[in-house]
């Protein structure tokens, strides 16, 4: 078991998880919402228990990808949509996945990695790589300082931080403060829409 992946196991076995609301979160719900094409293909890196991605299949996308590096929250996935497709289910490591999708939706994944600028510029270039021409990065991202304390996950930055990483790859539709966001998160959540270049 790589570093990583002993990690955030750790974090699920021994429910250390705080960053897990429950439900969707609210600003990706409120996207989900307007999409139209449901044949559209998917991906929810670092997904976690993917709330999203439950919601995204109760509403009938079909083509739903659900990624992460630890097993634990697959497995706790599975057993609450039993008919989800076991090959959209996905152990792996985000970097090493080579498919390509319509959409991907971050849920504060970015702020996950340790902040090294080549961390955060492998980030920006994979998610690139894994998007079709014109594929949309969706999401959000927490607007709350560095603290330097490179234990201490979620991670920040700024606005202008995350868009020095993006904008080689990104054209930007809209990177704001979230006015939805859950209230332990209000005031600080960014949400932005990118499309590949």
């Amino acid at each position: 078991m790589n570093n990583e992946r002993k990690y955030w196991t750790e974090q699920y076995q021994e429910n250390r998880t705080g960053w897990d609301i429950g439900y969707p979160s609210t600003p990706i719900k409120e996207y989900i919402d307007q999409l139209t094409d449901k044949n559209i293909s998917i991906l929810i890196p670092g997904a976690g228990n993917a709330y999203e991605a439950e919601y995204l299949w109760q509403k009938e996308f079909k083509n739903v990808h659900v990624m992460d590096i630890s097993e634990i929250p697959l497995e706790k996935f599975k057993d609450r949509n039993p008919k989800f497709p076991k090959n959209q289910l996905l152990l792996e490591n985000f970097f090493e996945n080579k498919k390509q999708y319509d959409l991907i939706l971050e849920q504060t994944f970015f702020c996950s990695f340790v902040p090294t600028d080549v961390n955060r510029n492998l980030y920006a270039q994979q998610m690139a790589n894994l998007l079709k021409t014109s594929g949309k990065l969706v999401g959000v991202w927490f607007n709350i300082p560095l603290s330097g304390d490179m234990e201490k996950r979620p991670f920040g930055g700024t606005k202008k931080q995350y868009l020095n990483h993006l904008k080689p790859y990104f054209e930007t539709l809209t990177f704001t403060e979230c006015h939805n966001s859950v209230p332990p998160r209000a005031d600080s959540e960014l949400f932005g829409i990118f499309i590949k270049k």
